[in-house]
């Protein structure tokens, strides 16, 4: 078959899917699933689950698997002819799944389905499509279905421009710096700035604004002038706050437009705001409900976070001369805290966790726990650098993966898992499809032939996403719509990642995926017991980082109104909730790619309300952990039948009652982080 977007025999073929496939492969998919559309809504087709599935969801999935193939591509390979086949088709794809969600007659083919013929995974499936055809304005009409449909498309083409300017303008940014600028920076880092300067033919050591380089040299570099430069960069990105003509990758006017576009949506479907639409599918009641939650764990943190910037003025003042710290020297004096409270440095620790090592640490705690084996496979790809796996029980698969570790131009910052495919009994051959992820993330590269180096937090980053991608492949689910992660509310597909980020502080498992890039030696247990020490350094703080994003992101959705500037918005949140104010200039806003890119509007304080009940599913682990100090293979039975396994089948209080037998508690959590008890003055 010439096009390899309308190949779907197995797996995409990354390798010859070209800029020019697009547009001639979408012609022939929308063509189908409208056919499909037209077939399924005639008055004479049975209203029955299974009759739809064999003809509509089958062209659905089709589409969605080949646009998916695009936009996976867009985000991992971008080049300026994919960027366009990409923008070019984007309208096309909206205006299809906004009128099929919009469909009255669908809507009333769903309604006519008797859910008494339905298994219960179809029954659940079912009230989610019946839920989701009112959210997706299936029951407005007229003209305020026709301008329903004007929002999508158009908060397509926002979002999309939103994403590309936010990646430009981390791409765009260089600065090639002395030698003597890089003082204090680790060698590996400096090693890999010097490549990129002679790469490009530049003299001196090319610094960017991706995570591999921007964050060492704040914790590191002892220039504060080196340091200010960068901080500004990076938090002034995609702003009108940019310096030279980075302002051209300006998003506040996108952003304005974005939260106008919602809040109309909103008010077109009987909502208040875009807040009450968003909680709707999720845990959360209402946006009341997640405020409240917010604050009151803010209120528990500020004791903590308000010891931890005292902590930080003192040291910076006695032991670093910095009277009076600015925005970019806290992440130096942080570090430098940590290194003489703890005799602990995040340096001395990334020499032990050499990329390979980890992924065979991860995999042996994954094989162990959930009764699978891991091992290596062949599927086409779209980088070199990407690797592709199988997983199987007792030798039968149970789902593949590609790995995508190193950060590169072209590659959107940040970390993430996607669905390639979902497990689906397929109606129209009724064969078993088995899922398959994406799971991909930004690290650093290997220098001078040795292993690429992670650190402690990069480590976490791979365990966090590949929680996500268990939760997709381990599912028994086979029904296409809450299979894997499929159905799950928003505010708890973040549980199982999170979930296991907390073996990353668990020294049974960590002495498996630690050896020294230049000795092979495993992580020592002093630097380990020193780690953990440290685990809960500035907790705090973060906690209230996290707050601050979450809380701004329910207000610009709920009380703020669109017409006016946002940024008064974020400065009353940070006054609100913040121990360290940032800068006038800042503008985090501009690259908050969750919310206005990423599918979490209304939605980021889901982070924080899955920590909850990731941090009680954990505690079932400490409960149980066996002589060996591993956690108990039961328990991880337990955990995979009762929230794995079960994906979006049924309601996620449902499955996390159903492992822990009871409402999850804010304990745990607190406990973790160090903030069960309340400090004294």
């Amino acid at each position: 078959m010439s096009n390899a977007l309308l190949d779907f025999s197995d797996l995409p073929l990354f390798d010859r899917i070209t800029p020019q496939d697009v547009a001639p492969a979408m012609d022939v998919l929308l063509e189908r699933a409208n056919q499909a559309l037209e077939t399924v809504t005639a008055p004479d087709f049975p209203a029955r689950w299974d009759a739809i599935a064999k003809v509509l969801d089958v062209a659905t999935e089709h589409l969605g698997r080949s646009w998916g193939a695009v936009s996976h591509l867009n985000s991992v390979a971008d080049t300026p002819e994919l960027r366009a086949a990409y923008n070019a088709a984007l309208p096309r794809i909206t205006e299809f799944w906004t009128r099929l969600g919009a469909d009255e007659r669908l809507y009333a083919k769903y309604k006519a389905i008797d859910p008494a013929t339905l298994t219960p995974e179809q029954r659940q499936a079912h009230s989610n499509a019946v839920r989701n055809f009112v959210l997706s304005g299936a029951e407005l009409t007229g003209a305020a279905k026709e301008r329903f449909a004007q929002i999508q498309e158009r908060q397509a083409e926002l979002s999309q421009k939103f994403s590309e300017n936010a990646l430009d303008a981390t791409d765009a940014y260089a600065y090639y710096a002395t030698a003597e600028e890089l003082e204090g920076i680790p060698s590996d880092v400096q090693q890999a700035a010097l490549a990129a300067a002679q790469a490009e033919g530049k003299v001196g050591y090319k610094l960017t604004l991706k995570m591999p380089c921007y964050l060492p040299v704040m914790q590191f570099a002892a220039s504060s002038d080196l340091r200010a430069k960068l901080y500004r960069a990076y938090v002034t990105r995609a702003s009108e706050q940019a310096e030279g003509d980075g302002r051209k990758f300006d998003n506040s006017a996108l952003i304005s437009e974005i939260l106008a576009l919602r809040r109309e949506e909103a008010q077109l479907l009987g909502y208040a705001n875009f807040g009450e639409v968003s909680v709707v599918p999720k845990m959360a009641q209402s946006p009341a409900e997640v405020v409240r939650f917010l604050r009151d764990l803010a209120r528990r943190a500020r004791p903590y976070a308000e010891k931890d910037v005292a902590d930080l003025r003192t040291f910076a003042a006695e032991h670093l001369g910095l009277a009076d710290p600015q925005a970019w020297d806290w992440p130096y004096i942080s570090e430098k805290l940590k290194e003489a409270r703890y005799a602990f440095s995040e340096q001395e620790l990334k020499e032990y966790f050499t990329a390979p090592k980890v992924l065979a640490g991860l995999f042996k705690i994954i094989e162990t726990l959930f009764e699978v084996s891991i091992r290596r496979d062949s599927a086409p790809t779209w980088h070199p650098a990407v690797e592709f796996y199988r997983i199987e029980r007792n030798g039968a698969l149970v789902g593949q993966f590609y790995l995508d570790q190193p950060a590169r131009t072209g590659k959107r910052g940040g970390a993430w898992m996607d669905d390639v495919r979902t497990r689906w009994q397929r109606p129209d051959t009724g064969v078993l499809q088995m899922p398959v992820a994406h799971l991909v993330c930004n690290f650093a590269d290997g220098v001078d032939g040795k292993p690429p180096l992670l650190t402690h937090d990069d480590v976490i980053t791979l365990f966090h996403e590949f929680g996500h991608g268990l939760h997709h492949m381990l599912t028994q689910v086979n029904e296409r719509d809450v299979s894997g992660i499929g159905g799950v509310e928003w505010d708890a597909v973040e549980l199982p990642s999170q979930f296991m980020e907390n073996f990353c502080w668990e020294w049974d498992v960590l002495k498996h995926m630690t050896a020294h890039v230049d000795t092979g030696e495993p992580l020592p247990r002093t630097l380990f017991d020193k780690m953990i020490a440290a685990k809960n350094f500035q907790s705090g703080m973060a906690t209230l980082r996290q707050i601050e994003f979450a809380l701004f992101d329910m207000l610009l959705h709920t009380e703020h109104d669109p017409a006016q500037d946002f940024m008064p918005l974020l400065t009353q949140v940070r006054q609100e909730v913040a121990v360290l104010q940032s800068p006038a200039f800042s503008r985090t806003a501009h690259t908050f790619s969750h919310i206005f890119a990423g599918g979490y509007a209304a939605g980021y304080y889901s982070y924080k309300w899955a920590e909850v009940l990731s941090a009680d599913a954990y505690a079932a682990f400490e409960e149980t952990t066996g002589s060996d100090g591993l956690p108990s293979a039961e328990t991880g039975r337990r955990y995979r039948e009762a929230i794995l396994e079960a994906g979006g089948s049924r309601p996620a209080m449902e499955s996390f009652k159903a492992f822990r037998g009871r409402e999850p508690s804010l304990d745990a959590l607190l406990r973790h982080q160090g903030m069960a008890e309340e400090l004294t003055a």
